[in-house]
């Protein structure tokens, strides 16, 4: 059965490999996205070349905090499933515009539930993040602890997201998936994100500004991989589930590093700075339940993941 799946976020590092993922099993693509500018626009245009050439993939560009433009969309083109993968990133830019990622994370995503409930559109997969388990350090994480102390606005607004999923799931018979993403790295990396600073620091000969000493433990997570589990989700509905999608292994920054410098071969100029309580010392999943529930099995090793981003990055990364 062919489904015609609203995507938001389709232009972004996830969503466009998502975009791909299902337009490459026959599957129709409703994209949506603003193309805003926390990054380089003209880099979200370059992941959609492939998709946008798919006689099966329509683009809108459109803002989540505009209703009415979502409501026009989704009564023009009545999508069996929506997966919403749009919204403001970052922890530190959180920080600088909590009102922002307010009105884009939690209303946005009220905006999309309450549509799904007015179309009747049963199955809602939406990305969450890893950042709403804080700074513990009681590892693996898992989905039943406790995420109740944000420590900045980005997790706060994620939870908030989740809380209103549960709350359309239990309230109006939503299908509804939070996907609680591991640090995804990979081809069409965000330049805001640690691979790609600490690669283009060391290929531009200037310093990595490393807040704290590189041993903070990451549960990097390659994006196929990640990309896997979302179109799992998307293939299995439930009343209302909460799902780790990490690699349940961790490395340091400090192993990045290593790697980009092997990889251009040079070592790697490096700011040690305080790190901010904010900045967790270790994510780790515990994906017992994704494999439980999604069959999810990460594939794909540090090396192969680091190698597979670095042959993107010589590619086309380094540009705008």
């Amino acid at each position: 059965m062919v489904l015609k799946v609203l995507l938001t976020g389709s232009a972004g590092f996830i969503g466009s490999h998502v975009a791909e993922a299902l337009l490459a099993r026959g599957d129709e693509v409703v994209g949506v996205d603003n193309f805003n500018d926390y990054y380089n626009p003209v880099r979200k245009e370059r992941n959609l070349r492939v998709a946008c050439t798919n006689k099966n993939f329509t683009l809108y560009r459109t803002d989540l905090r505009n209703y009415e433009a979502l409501e026009t969309i989704i009564k023009h083109e009545r999508p069996d499933k929506i997966c919403h993968l749009a919204g403001m990133a970052g922890v530190r830019y959180s920080l600088k515009y909590p009102l922002l990622y307010e009105e884009v994370n939690v209303k946005g995503t009220q905006n999309l539930l309450e549509l799904a409930r007015l179309f009747g559109i049963p199955h809602f997969v939406m990305a969450s993040s890893s950042s709403v388990y804080g700074g513990r350090t009681n590892v693996p994480f898992n989905e039943e602890d406790r995420v109740d102390f944000p420590p900045h606005p980005y997790a706060a607004t994620k939870r908030a997201a989740e809380l209103l999923g549960y709350t359309y799931s239990h309230v109006f018979d939503l299908k509804v998936t939070a996907l609680r993403f591991f640090t995804v790295y990979g081809p069409r990396n965000r330049p805001d994100m640690a691979v790609y600073l600490f690669t283009n620091a060391i290929d531009r000969d200037v310093p990595i500004n490393l807040f704290g000493d590189g041993s903070a433990r990451r549960d990097w997570t390659f994006v196929l991989d990640t990309v896997r589990g979302v179109i799992a989700s998307l293939d299995r509905p439930f009343n209302y589930e909460i799902i780790n999608l990490g690699n349940s292994n961790t490395h340091t920054e400090m192993d990045f590093i290593r790697a980009a410098e092997k990889a251009l071969g040079k070592p790697a100029l490096i700011n040690y700075l305080e790190r901010p309580a904010s900045e967790p010392l270790i994510t780790f999943a515990d994906i017992s339940k994704a494999r439980r529930l999604l069959d999810f099995e990460p594939v794909t090793t540090f090396e192969e993941g680091y190698s597979r981003f670095f042959d993107w990055y010589k590619s086309e990364g380094r540009e705008g």
